[in-house]
């Protein structure tokens, strides 16, 4: 298994909330595309900073999984988490922004990176 099929099944394993998403998209998809099923776990991720709800996925356990993940240094699994999550958070000025400074170090140094002006 490559290293980015990794990520989602841990990601996945570790959030089980996901299934049903993960599900969806493997079937409507036919296959695993990790860069669209991110697109997903980027809504789902700021829909739940958005309106917090104790059944809603643990944003904070998400942004924790991911840093810890960009922070191994593997180039495939930080190109799916830089240009499939990170680069399709909220603008400024939109609902759920406020979470671009809730960040761990590598996240944040990556997001000022692919987007300066946030």
């Amino acid at each position: 298994m490559n290293a980015v099929m990794q990520l989602v099944k841990d990601l996945v394993n570790q959030f089980p909330v996901l299934e049903d998403s993960y599900e969806t998209h493997v079937f409507n998809e036919g296959e695993l595309l990790p860069h669209v099923f991110f697109w997903d776990v980027t809504q789902d991720v700021v829909s739940s900073f958005a309106t917090p709800d104790s059944k809603a996925l643990d944003w904070r356990a998400v942004l924790s999984f991911l840093e810890e993940n960009l922070s191994k240094g593997i180039p495939e699994v930080n190109e799916v988490i830089c240009t499939s999550f990170l680069w399709y958070l909220p603008q400024p000025g939109n609902p759920g922004y406020e979470i671009t400074g809730r960040m761990g170090p590598a996240m944040a140094r990556r997001f000022q990176e692919i987007r300066p002006s946030g």
